[in-house]
């Protein structure tokens, strides 16, 4: 059975401004005013650690590991407690997802966010039931770019390994799609979008309406 995997944040969904906001928050528990702006979303993207050192950086402060490793747990409940409050997923996500689905392929989400925090996001944001597995970066010992978690999402799904492909938004889902030896899918609407053809992925998505055709064409 042929299986879709995706990326989440950047990928099916802008999840920036949630995840800033919750970067801000530690930023004010250090005393701080807010660092981050809707502008840092591409940093945002890349999670929160990345989001941590860049307030840091900001503050003229130096990048001190132990502070960071503190607050990243405060982040991540700062980010529960809101964390749909800006989310919205890109024009088509979902119409693509179903379409696909229809057409008998398996479709699954593969992140590098935590699992719990994942679910909870898709949950609320009513798409959950629509993916046959999900796999944060807790799920199993390993994460992306690791292949494991996108062959295990395909399992999970009821999919076979060997026929799937990886729509992501980042070189992180680029290399696990090819670590798998699938074929990676990259996005161009995103805050990174711009450097994704520089990765020569085996397509690039401007639009959704257009992922089911590139999936008969790079799964025939």
């Amino acid at each position: 059975m042929r299986s879709i995997v995706f990326d989440l944040d950047g990928t099916l969904a802008d999840t920036s401004g949630d995840l800033v906001a919750a970067a801000n928050y530690c930023f004010r528990d250090m005393g701080a005013g807010d660092q981050l702006t809707v502008a840092d979303a591409g940093t945002a993207l890349r999670g929160g650690r990345a989001m941590l050192l860049l307030g840091l950086e900001r503050m003229g402060r130096p990048a001190d590991e132990a502070l960071v490793a503190r607050y990243y747990q405060v982040l991540l409940d700062a980010y529960e407690a809101e964390i749909d409050t800006h989310s919205v997923f890109y024009p088509g996500a979902l119409d693509a997802v179903a379409a696909l689905a229809a057409a008998d392929f398996k479709v699954a989400v593969c992140t590098n966010k935590p699992e719990y925090l994942a679910r909870q996001l898709m949950q609320k944001m009513g798409a959950l039931d629509l993916f046959g597995a999900l796999i944060g970066a807790d799920t199993l010992p390993v994460r992306k770019p690791d292949p494991e978690p996108l062959r295990e999402a395909v399992r999970r799904a009821g999919g076979d390994p060997a026929r799937a492909m990886m729509v992501g938004d980042t070189i992180t889902d680029h290399d696990t799609a090819r670590a798998a030896g699938v074929p990676s899918v990259l996005v161009t609407f995103g805050p990174n979008g711009g450097e994704m053809p520089a990765l020569a992925p085996d397509a690039l998505l401007h639009d959704y309406a257009e992922l089911p055709e590139i999936a008969e064409r790079l799964l025939a």
